[in-house]
């Protein structure tokens, strides 16, 4: 994989090769001639030399020290690295004085050579996440061709109001939310959803911003502003997700705002007590330095959190959007799948199986489409399909959740709905038994007849469904459909635990009760498509919607935004976030346990500088490179 640097990281990686071309062959020379002798001024040219390579490969990092020092926050990795190295530099002149030998000026330079490579290494890592949040950024218009005064004027999407004409030709992408009031094209939606086949939409249709018009110039009549579209809703979601921390996170900067401190007052007690007691200043001078380079936090600081941006911009690779890393590790823990039925597990695209009695088929089917016309439920778009004809105008209509809908026009009224609704009025009829969603229609307090709705389930649910049971997640289905056609879906996906016939709000109660007894083994997600599980999604500890990308109520309300209307990406999500949680977790266990051995070592004068950066920065590499992995997840 070919690795673009930054301007920065080029400049960085030029200082690290041009400090080795110097060091290395000095090192050696010194190593092998002893270039300063043994004489008083002999450490002086070593000095002079070691110190240029210092210079170049650690002039930032004075300089962040100083600027720190100057702002009375002093304690961080800067400082102690400065403080260390420039104590080597110190005791190795004070040798050299002595005749003593120079050892010192040769691992002052290391330190920080590693310490950059370290740097370089965290910094591609970091960039490669970038990438991947970024590549969702390109969604991103840079103008709108609105029509005004019969002219088009390339304008900034900002700038467009609602109801105003906006013309998208070939190759150009949507700048805004509406509907197609012109044109015929096919449009490509695979930067938000994943969707390689492009979609050909006519006059009508509903288009969201961030697509890209393929074939033929269209117009869209804007519906929301620019800072309501869907395209930037996603934008703020990507940026904002690193706001809110996990856990994890949070306890790792906590344990270095008092980690931090510690170390450098134990590195004082261990270069002064000893040094009181037993003397020989010079070598617990040198143990403390190498006591102050082991412990440097770097390692765990920064490849935490590393690991958790890693794991979102890994999840934005698979059309997977995490709103914070505490979502992940929440997902990681969760034990619970509460699954909505229809336009989760099922496809959402109601066929019409029969209308009974079939003699008065048109008749049913015009008052249910009065009634149906104007609701956005995929249930009420397909009887207004299947009528096919004008709709009568000039109703009122009254919509009751999870039961259906009143249209009147003066005397005249229509119910359409459940058997709940007919009941609720008093209106006697059959009680339907096939495995299908029944919409019972009433004309004026008489029963007229029930359409039979069929639901498609949707392809590999039953293998996603399998494969979470697989980690130990338990999976529930809430519906507000009847116990038959409930049953039906549950037994053909593999999930036993279901619940029948249920109103919005009774929705929300099953998931508090689902919460107050899983609560202590693990969090409960609600897996909704977004269009009017808004309520539950935001109660549950995780609200994942899926494939609502055009549904404000998706984005806002849910946590997990899965844009690729594909249930197996439930399967990822939950895999991504286990490998998240776990690499984090290994990125604070392995570097503390190496740097205790180190710091014991160096305590007792068995380890010197050059161990003690391996303790440092040999483990921040180790540490990235194992938060890398991340992106390899399956």
């Amino acid at each position: 994989m070919k690795i673009e640097l930054s301007k920065k990281d080029k400049g960085r990686l030029l200082r690290i090769i041009l400090s080795l071309i110097i060091f290395v062959p000095l090192l050696i020379a010194d190593k092998i001639f002893d270039i300063g002798g043994q004489t008083q001024i002999g450490w002086a040219l070593p000095c002079v030399l070691y110190f240029t390579v210092y210079i170049i490969i650690g002039y930032d990092v004075l300089y962040k020290a100083v600027v720190n020092v100057a702002h009375l926050n002093p304690l961080d990795e800067n400082f102690l690295m400065c403080i260390a190295t420039l104590g080597a530099f110190a005791l190795a002149i004070y040798t050299g004085v002595r005749g003593e030998g120079t050892e010192g000026f040769e691992e002052g330079c290391a330190v920080l050579i590693f310490y950059q490579i370290g740097e370089l290494f965290q910094s591609i890592a970091t960039e490669k996440s970038r990438r991947s949040i970024a590549s969702l950024m390109d969604i991103c218009p840079d103008f709108a061709n609105v029509i005004r005064n019969g002219i088009i004027e390339a304008v900034l999407p900002e700038e467009v109001s609602v109801g105003e004409t906006v013309v998208v030709r070939a190759g150009e992408k949507v700048p805004l939310d509406g509907e197609i009031i012109s044109g015929v094209s096919s449009i490509d939606s695979s930067s938000l959803t994943g969707e390689s086949v492009p979609v050909e939409l006519s006059p009508g249709d509903k288009v969201i911003s961030g697509c890209i018009n393929l074939t033929s110039t269209i117009e869209i009549r804007v519906e929301k502003e620019f800072t309501d579209s869907t395209v930037s809703k996603i934008l703020e979601l990507v940026e904002n997700a690193s706001d809110k921390k996990s856990k994890t996170e949070s306890f790792i900067t906590k344990f270095a705002r008092w980690y931090t401190p510690v170390v450098v007052a134990l590195a004082i007690c261990l270069a002064v007590i000893p040094t009181l007691v037993f003397g020989d200043g010079e070598v617990w001078i040198y143990r403390s330095l190498s006591f102050l380079v082991v412990s440097c936090p770097c390692a765990i600081v920064i490849s935490v959190p590393m690991a958790f941006f890693m794991g979102i911009g890994t999840s934005s690779k698979s059309f997977i959007l995490v709103k914070g890393s505490d979502y992940i590790e929440k997902l990681d823990k969760a034990k619970t799948f509460v699954f909505d039925k229809t336009g989760t597990l099922t496809t959402g695209e109601f066929q019409i199986v029969s209308v009974y009695p079939e003699e008065k088929e048109q008749e049913i089917l015009r008052l249910a489409a009065i009634a149906e016309v104007d609701s956005i439920h995929p249930i009420a778009k397909s009887i207004v399909k299947k009528y096919g004809q004008a709709v009568d105008k000039g109703y009122t209509t009254e919509s009751l959740a999870g039961y259906g809908i009143i249209a009147r026009n003066n005397n005249d009224e229509i119910l359409c709905g459940s058997y709940k609704l007919m009941e609720g009025h008093g209106i006697a009829c059959p009680l339907q038994s096939e495995e299908h969603t029944a919409v019972y229609v009433a004309h004026n307090g008489l029963y007229i007849g029930v359409i039979l709705i069929a639901d498609e389930i949707k392809k590999d649910v039953k293998k996603a469904v399998s494969e979470l049971k697989n980690m130990g997640v338990k999976c529930v289905m809430l519906t507000g459909d009847r116990e038959e056609s409930a049953k039906k879906v549950a037994e053909s996906v593999g999930i036993s635990d279901y619940r029948a016939a249920l109103l919005p709000q009774n929705k929300v109660y099953e998931v508090e009760r689902l919460m107050g007894r899983d609560g202590k083994d693990g969090y409960v997600c609600f897996v909704g498509d977004g269009i009017n599980d808004a309520p539950v999604l935001m109660r549950s500890d995780i609200g994942i919607s899926m494939g609502s990308l055009g549904s404000d109520a998706a984005i806002e309300a849910s946590n997990i935004v899965l844009t690729r209307d594909d249930i197996t990406s439930l399967v990822r999500a939950k895999s991504i976030a286990r490998g998240t949680v776990r690499i984090a977790k290994q990125n604070i266990i392995i570097p503390l346990f190496i740097k205790i051995g180190i710091l014991i070592l160096s305590t007792l004068g068995i380890a010197n500088m050059w161990m003690a950066v391996f303790g440092d920065v040999g483990v921040a590499v180790l540490a990235i490179l194992n938060s890398m992995r991340i992106g390899r997840i399956k």
